[in-house]
């Protein structure tokens, strides 16, 4: 039934994509696929003779006794061989990832600033590869980290490949590409005992931050909940440097790349990333997965940010410089496209891992900037592909392009393409594959440059603090709690007094009142004087609180219900389908995974439900929400489990949704009791900074059709209006996430 579900499944794509873009990188794909539940499968070696015991090393030995091995036992050899080189060289950065296919649309030609066919054909649907990622972490470590998100595209484009290799922060630590090496080594582990793993909050770390004034702008980033996102399919994606676009007409054209995803931008709480880090450390990874598989795929609006050539010298920044953002006020963001992520990966090594990503593909109508960091990205990418996949690793199918590839590139690794013919070589007597037109080619702007060869940066480069004020002033005050928490934590990490008391000092520079509370905290000498005024300036998209989904929704929102013998099945039954109905996913958690029964019904008739988890087996981290039905009994059990409680305390400590009906009212009223929070007594329904009860409900309170919304009468509509919003901040603002024990 597996190889027939595989088998049907990639039939069934390839039906619908027959004759596309998208149907030619499947069929490219498909050459390299082997279906492993074909039933006419048999095991072989890596060069055919078929196996029938791959289990014991052929042996001198009897019925009494094993003996010596044989070294003769060339299969068992190629086996143990194989499998002692099947590690490549993990990426120095980025090596955490996860990632899927999807396509590409344009609904606005870009026409008016280039030619470039997959950013003007909007009858075109271009084949991608998204991959995301961690950056200082192992492949082994956590996925919930304090850290920047990768977020690569590779476009497989009719003129070639054309990858976007950007990250969910759209600023970077470091203007030049030649101080990579040293960020990087500052942020990986400590050389001398190899810890911390996947963190910044480490002296190493913070001795550079200081050090080198143009990361101020980055760590207040790094540092902020973008740097903890809930998800994948719900963080913004950024090109991060300043590529170019050319026309038809001559013209040049500077331009960001920004993806913006239709869920909004949500991020955990630091205490919840944490946690999560160790209970479930492939979070981000199996949440991806899972939304695609269960349909609802991710999307994100594609948006370019254009400054036509000539006007690049009237900002107070330099647009080259990559620890600069451009302000959507002195630069507005056009929204032109669409990525959608639709089907997932088919082996996670071969595609995934072996995806390799360069800066330096592009395609005719795009080009390079002089932004230093992109030029240096351009030959490091290539550089590292060579070490990681070998020097042919673009002939890899999951890197390959779906148009024809000719050249006279030969030989070397694992090269595998035939090439046939007597000439490797142009020009030549049989005038064999020659240049292109140069019209249908790519070519380099021919830029008019004028300067002195010199280690030197344009003045603009040398302000560092005005857009990290600016980045601080725009955060809402729940943004700024968490910045000054997270550096309160990172910090506190540093047992260098000379590396605290400097970052100290260096916060003045953003806002006297954050250096002060982050001081105190950690032990620095409280700064009494701010290293520079603050300019109070704000800047929209920058809070991303801003960014949310243009319709309530709570598509893919994880939703655990706590039941135990005895629960009300109006309730529960009504909670399912309502969820199911908005396309949230509901989880039903007990004390056991065995069958629990509602209220009156018999264990004797054998419709209990049978739960997803036991409270043991996950934590309310993994979840979104929490609902408790009511029945007595049930609550009862409820109220006996301390584990149950803590679900729940939890869940309230970490600003979420929570839902209860009949008796489950009081069950909840035990876990956050606190002065100001209030519980419904009656079939009102009351939502108390997101704790949303009704003490009595009917069969017709529940209903799949939602009218989400804050104050909503119905207990339906209030409490998946509060599970939309994501965190109830209030509460956190009026400290109540404190005063429980969790």
């Amino acid at each position: 039934m597996a190889s027939q579900a595989i088998s049907t499944g990639l039939e069934k794509v390839q039906q619908t994509l027959d004759g596309s873009v998208e149907g030619q990188k499947l069929a490219d794909l498909r050459k390299d696929m082997k279906n492993y539940h074909d039933p006419n499968n048999v095991i072989t070696t890596d060069y055919g003779v078929k196996q029938w015991n791959t289990d014991v090393w052929l042996k001198v030995s009897n019925d009494n006794k094993t003996g010596p091995m044989l070294l003769e036992d060339h299969a068992a050899r190629e086996k143990i061989n194989r499998f002692d080189h099947e590690r490549i060289p993990e990426r120095v950065v980025h090596a955490r990832g996860a990632g899927a296919f999807g396509t590409f649309k344009m609904h606005k030609s870009l026409s008016e600033y280039t030619n470039a066919g997959v950013l003007t054909d909007t009858s075109r649907s271009t084949p991608l590869f998204t991959r995301f990622s961690t950056v200082l972490g192992s492949r082994g470590s956590g996925d919930t980290v304090r850290d920047v998100r990768g977020f690569a595209v590779k476009f497989y484009t009719e003129e070639g490949n054309w990858d976007i290799v950007g990250n969910n922060i759209p600023v970077f630590f470091i203007q030049d590409a030649l101080k990579f090496p040293d960020l990087i080594h500052a942020g990986k582990p400590e050389p001398n005992v190899e810890v911390p793993q996947a963190q910044s909050a480490h002296n190493n770390f913070w001795d550079f931050q200081y050090l080198h004034p143009e990361t101020t702008h980055m760590f207040m980033w790094q540092q902020s909940d973008r740097a903890i996102p809930r998800s994948y399919r719900m963080m913004q994606g950024f090109g991060v440097n300043t590529y170019t676009l050319d026309n038809d007409k001559g013209e040049r054209f500077f331009v960001k790349f920004h993806f913006t995803p239709q869920l909004g931008v949500h991020s955990f709480v630091w205490d919840e990333a944490l946690k999560l880090a160790g209970q479930d450390p492939d979070f981000h990874r199996k949440d991806l997965y899972e939304a695609i598989d269960s349909g609802c795929f991710p999307k994100w609006d594609f948006g370019v940010q254009i400054i036509p050539e000539g006007r690049q010298d009237e900002f107070e920044f330099d647009i080259l410089d990559a620890t600069k953002i451009w302000p959507l006020e002195d630069v507005p963001l056009q929204n032109v496209g669409e990525l959608e992520l639709n089907r997932n990966v088919d082996e996670y090594f071969t595609q995934t891992e072996q995806i390799a990503f360069c800066t330096g593909h592009v395609v005719p109508g795009i080009g390079f900037s002089d932004d230093p960091l992109l030029l240096g990205r351009n030959f490091s990418y290539a550089d590292t592909q060579l070490t990681r996949l070998g020097t042919n690793w673009q002939e890899l199918p999951i890197n390959r392009p779906v148009c024809p590839v000719m050249n006279n590139n030969r030989d070397g690794q694992l090269r595998h393409t035939i090439t046939k013919g007597v000439a490797n070589y142009w020009p030549n007597r049989f005038e064999a594959t020659p240049p292109a037109k140069k019209e249908e080619s790519y070519v380099d702007w021919p830029e008019q440059v004028a300067g002195m060869k010199q280690r030197l940066q344009s003045k603009k480069f040398k302000e560092h603090y005005n857009q990290a004020q600016l980045f601080y002033n725009s955060m809402s005050p729940p943004e700024k709690g968490h910045i000054t928490a997270a550096l309160g934590f990172e910090l506190d990490h540093c047992d260098d007094p000379i590396v605290y008391e400097r970052m100290a000092q260096r916060l003045a520079d953003i806002d006297l009142s954050l250096a002060q509370a982050v001081a105190d905290q950690v032990g620095a000498p409280v700064p009494q004087k701010a290293g520079r005024e603050n300019h109070g300036k704000t800047s929209k998209m920058l809070s991303q609180t801003e960014i949310q989904p243009k319709e309530p929704t709570i598509e893919t929102r994880r939703v655990a219900i706590l039941i135990a013998d005895g629960y009300d099945a109006v309730a529960y039954n009504g909670i399912v389908a309502a969820l199911k109905g908005a396309k949230a996913i509901p989880y039903t958690i007990g004390p056991k995974r065995n069958p629990i029964y509602a209220a009156g019904e018999s264990k004797d008739s054998g419709k209990g439900v049978k739960p997803h988890h036991h409270f043991e087996g996950m934590r309310s981290t993994m979840f979104d929400s929490v609902f408790v039905p009511g029945g007595a009994d049930s609550v009862s059990t409820l109220r006996n489990s301390g584990r149950a409680l803590h679900w729940v305390r939890e869940a309230f400590a970490h600003l979420k949704a929570i839902g209860a009906t009949g008796e489950g009212v009081e069950f909840v009223r035990d876990a956050c009791a606190l002065p100001g929070i209030e519980f419904s007594s009656s079939g009102d329904v009351v939502d108390s900074y997101g704790v949303v009860t009704a003490s009595k409900v009917q069969p017709e309170n529940f209903k799949e059709t939602l009218k989400m919304a804050k104050g909503a009468k119905e207990f339906v509509d209030a409490y998946t209006y509060e599970i939309y919003q994501h965190k109830n901040f209030e509460r956190e603002m009026k400290g109540f996430n404190m005063m429980v024990a969790y």
